[in-house]
């Protein structure tokens, strides 16, 4: 690679970072963002995102990322809306408006509209002096030293961190909303994520059916239940029919191994003897993502799973989690 277009690329990727570091500096920069998203968590009706050129980009993608994170979100194109399509905006809306000047005559031509629709407006933009930023409800103001286009023309240093801002929007409103895991996995049904937010261990866990065991059954009779059952443990029960220990098919391998000198002495074991007592547990109507976090945590790749009465109903395996996604 050339010494001048090496340069060129490490001088765009520095111009973005030192202008995230730069705000994040700015003491009133946060709070700002903290009282926009308290203003569009307030509102019960959808936020319109609006931007010209490279921000009406940055604004369909934080539409985007705002309606999948339980904060409905539509992009208004500011011509478009001149031109009929102001009919989009309704009666007490918030529009989250981009403009890098604050004077985008697009945008400022609509903000008539907003008010007489007594709809609120937060500017995302770097002049805290412009028409934008002085007819909005709450205005975030950034700041940047330089784009990182070698041409200083091109916007980039400044896309970069109004897209950032909106993101950080977005987290705020997870916040604010009390956003869960499993409500995103609702607006992602489909493909790997979807499965893997929406599914419960019960959809995915083997039977218990062949693997309940007695803390007095027979080390003689473990194996055959163990192979025949094919799912590498059986979960061992007490009187009550709650889960007490377990047995692996590791288990059973270090056990062969520590007792090659007296092998009499394993079969004559009962599964009270040998199983891992009080093995952790997981419940049939949790996540299978809290299923695979418990066994990353554990470092464990069999987990029973107990009913609401905290008896065994099944066992999951690290393999049907993957199957999962």
């Amino acid at each position: 690679m050339k010494s001048d277009i090496k340069a060129a690329i490490e001088d765009t990727f520095r111009a973005a970072e030192s202008s995230l570091a730069q705000n994040l500096a700015v003491a009133d920069f946060l709070p700002q963002i903290a009282h926009a998203s308290e203003i569009l968590a307030e509102s019960k009706n959808r936020i319109l995102t609006c931007g010209m050129g490279k921000s009406g980009l940055i604004a369909r993608k934080v539409a985007a990322t705002l309606t999948s994170t339980g904060s409905p979100a539509v992009f208004l194109h500011p011509a478009d809306a001149l031109h009929g399509d102001i009919g989009n905006l309704q009666s007490r809306e918030v529009v989250l408006a981009f403009s890098n000047s604050g004077e985008t005559r697009e945008i400022v031509e609509i903000l008539p509209h907003i008010k007489r629709l007594q709809g609120k407006l937060i500017a995302v933009t770097q002049k805290a002096d412009s028409t934008l930023a002085r007819d909005a409800d709450a205005a975030i103001i950034y700041s940047i030293t330089r784009e990182g286009c070698p041409l200083d023309l091109a916007p980039m240093a400044s896309t970069t961190i109004s897209l950032a801002i909106g993101d950080a929007i977005a987290t705020a409103l997870i916040k604010l909303k009390k956003f869960r895991r499993e409500d995103f996995g609702k607006y992602h049904p489909s493909g790997t994520l979807g499965r893997k937010l929406l599914t419960r261990v019960k959809d995915v866990m083997q039977p218990a059916n062949g693997i309940l065991l007695t803390r007095e059954t027979a080390f003689e009779k473990i194996l055959p239940k163990m192979i025949s059952a094919n799912l590498g443990s059986v979960i061992i029960v007490g009187s009550k029919g709650h889960v007490r220990g377990i047995l692996t098919d590791g288990d059973i391998k270090r056990l062969l191994e520590q007792f090659t000198e007296n092998p009499k002495q394993l079969f004559s074991a009962t599964a009270g003897e040998i199983m891992t007592p009080d093995p952790v547990s997981i419940r049939d109507g949790a996540l299978v993502d809290e299923a695979f976090a418990l066994m990353q945590a554990k470092r464990t790749y069999n987990l029973p799973v107990v009913n609401a009465a905290k008896k065994p109903v099944g066992i999951v395996r690290m393999h049907d989690l993957m199957i999962t996604g």
